[in-house]
Formats: C-alpha cells, sequence, structure tokens
C-alpha cells in the first residue's frame, strides 16, 4: 500500500479477504459465492464462526445458528443503485450495522466526572437529497481524483448514515466493506464547506482505513507485531483520547490522503470548488495539513516500531505533508 490510491492494489486485498473468508466459513460447513464474500454481512459472519470454532469441539447448538446467521446475511445482499457510479450499497438500518455501532460506541472512553447521558448514534435510511449528494460527491471526485475514485469503487460495499452526535464517522473490520458517516457531514458545514465536498472528505477518510485495514491482513504490515500488541499509546491530531501507534499511523495516512484531495480541489478552480467557497477549503486544507504535520512528527519518534513496509508509507506521508503545509 501506498499513500497514493491504487484499485489494482485494492482488488488484491479484497480478493485475499474473500478467500480468506470463503475458508473459515467451510471450515463450518458453510459455503459462500465470491460475491457474498465481500458483503459485510457475511464477514461478520465469518468473525463469529471463528470464535465459534475456537472451541474444541465446537458446540453443535452455535454452529446450527451460525447457518442462520449467514441466512439472515444473505437476505442483506442488495445490488448497488443504478445510477452511481460505483457499485455500493447505500444501505438502510440493518442488524449488522446495528451491532457495529454498539461496538463503537462502547469504545468511546468515558471520563470518570462524567454523570451526563452518553450521545447516541444510530443508523438511519436515506432520503431522496442524501443520494443526490452521494451522487454529487462521485462526479467530483472522478473528475479531480480518478484515481482515489477508482479505489473507493473497488473497496466500498456500503454506505450507512448515522444520525445522533456520539461518532462523526467509523469503519469497523467486523463488517469490512461498510463505512458510517453522520448524515449532517452531506450538508453545508458552518464554515462554508459544500456538502458535497465534506462528504468527498468522508468518503477518503473512511475509505483510507478501510484500505489500511484489508492492507494490514492481506499485504504487509505497517507496524512490527510486538508495536501492535503492547506499543505505547501516542496523542493523535484526530482523537482527543490517546491511541496505539496503530490507530496514529493511520491518521498519518487519512491525513495525507485529505490533503491531496483539497489540492486537487484548489487546482481545479470554479470547475470543482464554487467561487463563495473557496477560501472554506483553502483553510480546511491548511488545517489538515497542519494536522498531517503533527501525525508524522509523532511517528517519527517512534519509528523503530514500523516495519520497513511502515517506514515507506510514513515517508510518503511525511512528503505530502511538507509539500502541502
Amino acid at each position: 500500500m501506498r499513500v497514493e490510491p491504487d484499485a489494482g492494489q485494492s482488488a488484491e486485498e479484497r480478493a485475499v479477504l474473500a478467500r480468506m473468508t470463503q475458508t473459515i466459513l467451510a471450515r463450518a460447513d458453510l459455503t459462500i459465492t465470491p460475491r457474498e464474500s465481500t458483503h459485510p454481512a457475511v464477514i461478520e459472519t465469518a468473525h463469529v464462526a471463528q470464535r465459534v470454532l475456537h472451541a474444541e469441539p465446537p458446540d453443535p447448538q452455535r454452529l446450527e445458528a451460525l447457518g442462520r446467521m449467514l441466512e439472515r446475511a444473505r437476505a442483506d445482499i442488495a445490488d448497488p443503485p443504478p445510477e452511481l457510479a460505483w457499485p455500493v450499497d447505500l444501505v438502510a438500518p440493518r442488524a449488522h450495522l446495528q451491532r457495529s455501532v454498539a461496538r463503537a460506541l462502547k469504545a468511546i472512553p468515558k471520563r470518570d466526572d462524567d454523570t451526563t447521558t452518553a450521545p447516541a448514534s444510530t443508523v438511519v435510511a436515506w432520503r431522496d437529497a442524501d443520494t443526490d449528494t452521494v451522487r454529487e460527491t462521485t462526479r467530483l471526485l472522478a473528475e479531480v481524483w480518478p484515481e482515489a475514485s477508482a479505489e473507493l469503487g473497488e473497496i466500498l460495499v456500503q454506505i450507512a448514515l448515522l444520525d445522533g452526535a456520539a461518532i462523526d464517522g467509523f469503519t469497523d473490520f467486523g463488517v469490512h466493506g461498510a463505512v458510517f458517516i453522520r448524515r449532517d457531514r452531506l450538508d453545508r458545514s458552518a464554515h462554508g464547506l459544500p456538502g458535497p465536498i465534506r462528504l468527498a472528505e468522508a468518503l477518503v477518510h473512511e475509505g483510507t482505513h478501510t484500505r489500511c485495514n484489508a492492507a494490514t491482513v492481506a499485504a504487509e504490515p505497517f507496524l512490527r507485531r510486538l508495536a501492535e500488541d503492547d506499543g505505547p499509546l501516542v496523542a493523535t491530531p484526530l482523537r482527543a483520547d490517546p491511541r496505539p501507534l496503530t490507530g496514529l499511523f493511520q491518521q498519518a495516512v487519512v491525513l495525507a490522503r485529505s490533503v491531496l484531495l483539497y489540492r486537487r480541489l484548489l487546482d481545479a478552480g470554479p470547475a470543482a470548488t464554487p467561487t463563495e467557497a473557496a477560501d472554506a477549503v483553502r483553510s480546511r486544507h491548511d488545517l489538515l495539513a497542519r494536522s498531517a504535520i503533527d501525525a508524522v512528527g509523532t511517528l517519527r519518534e517512534h519509528r523503530c516500531a514500523l516495519t520497513e513496509h511502515g517506514l515507506s508509507v510514513l515517508e510518503q506521508a511525511a512528503d505530502v505533508a511538507r509539500t502541502h503545509a
């Protein structure tokens, strides 16, 4: 993997993960098609199967339940809207997505002195205006950054919308291929960023996490094993709570790619960025570039925890941050 998007590499990683999913479910005497093997609900079933099969011998009742879970997953598979540039499902609320959101909410750290009710997030249905924004975003990305557009078309299977203040967006390897984005990020921001540009950034952001997750498992790891398991928690630009090095590493790649997106938007001029939004686009570019410099600087303090591949990607992110700061 590199900082620059690559649809071909993404397809190779996706194929490796699909074979892994098929192999895991085959051990539970469950057969799936290649298309089914990349669906987030089927992938979730494979993760559950790993836990069931870990027992020796596996519990017959839990094995039967796996078969029922797979049938429910199959029922969730839908053809993507034909009018979209990518073969991605703008998915309505589904059980596998709600379980993923529940896991994400549990992972949000709580302050010891916080007695207020925790904010919520839930998956919600798409509205016509939301779909219109996605169409505009896919057109925009195809024009200003065709390589990123091609990669996203390869790795995204479902886009889920969230309502609630708890989560802006996230990915979950347990439902790999699905990305979650808070619906208000499809609207114009208070600082004047148009909705399609905000969604483009959100998709590049979450798509980069998706790609990093796949590359870590299906290709070369970025961090040495000890650093992944027992490494330090560090401050990061995008999260208030300390994060493991793998989280910081992904943030550095996310920030570098986000800087590249806004650079292309600025270079394209009025064709991509309305004149009245130019200042907001430039301000966002500059903020992301400063955050990228911070992320790269912290990672360099822990460069001994990175593999050769990780160091190579780090230097690519550093080049982006330095060039566009």
